[in-house]
């Protein structure tokens, strides 16, 4: 079997039980799991090709161990990672500070990594709005502070998911050119400066 080709690699964080494997199911397989709650073992990988414009880029998704237990594992994981998906569960106050925690260590060890801050479990608060344990602007107020995009998202209804995932391939595609090494972006330039020539010097230009 020929492996698929990944365009950017895309790393799913946060603590445990916050949602990341059924935001993942959710995305990729549009089903949501029930059933007892099983830990994430390590981290497990799903290649998702997405439309972008006339492109297709393929998002190779991390889903890792929210356990602290398993904090060092999922150091691994986020190495390279050009985005990062940070969950924390909307019913549950001390998940929003470990999307703190993690949000800090990205920022020190994969500083290029474009973080997206993910509130997860929207349907239970549309259901009982008492169950909300972290306010919307104060989400906000920190992805704005740390330049993070900031969705509220269910797995169990479908919402904000695919557009979660459709703003990581958008900006990846916006911004790729950044990231072309030095030869790379020289071979592009000198590839568009001859286009631009064969163009300007066709007949009836």
């Amino acid at each position: 079997m020929t492996a698929m080709r990944v365009d950017v690699k895309v790393v799913m964080l946060g603590k445990e039980s916050v949602g990341k494997t059924s935001l993942v199911e959710r995305y990729v397989h549009h089903r949501f799991l029930v059933g007892p709650y099983q830990n994430t073992i390590g981290a497990a990988f799903v290649a998702k090709p997405i439309q972008v414009g006339e492109k297709v880029i393929t998002l190779g998704i991390w889903d890792t161990a929210g356990s602290e237990r398993y904090e060092a594992m999922s150091r691994i994981y986020y190495r390279g990672a050009r985005a990062a998906i940070v969950c924390y569960d909307l019913t549950d106050s001390s998940s929003f500070q470990r999307a703190r925690f993690w949000v800090k260590e990205l920022q020190n060890y994969e500083e290029h990594c474009k973080i997206y801050l993910c509130g997860t479990k929207n349907d239970l608060i549309q259901e009982d709005r008492s169950l909300r344990k972290i306010d919307y602007h104060d989400a906000q107020d920190f992805a704005e502070e740390i330049g993070a995009q900031h969705f509220e998202t269910s797995s169990k209804t479908g919402n904000n998911v695919d557009e979660l995932f459709q703003k990581v391939a958008e900006d990846y595609n916006s911004t790729a050119f950044q990231y072309m090494t030095g030869k790379t972006k020289l071979a592009w330039l000198r590839l568009l400066q001859a286009a631009c020539h064969i163009f300007t010097d066709s007949p009836g230009s």
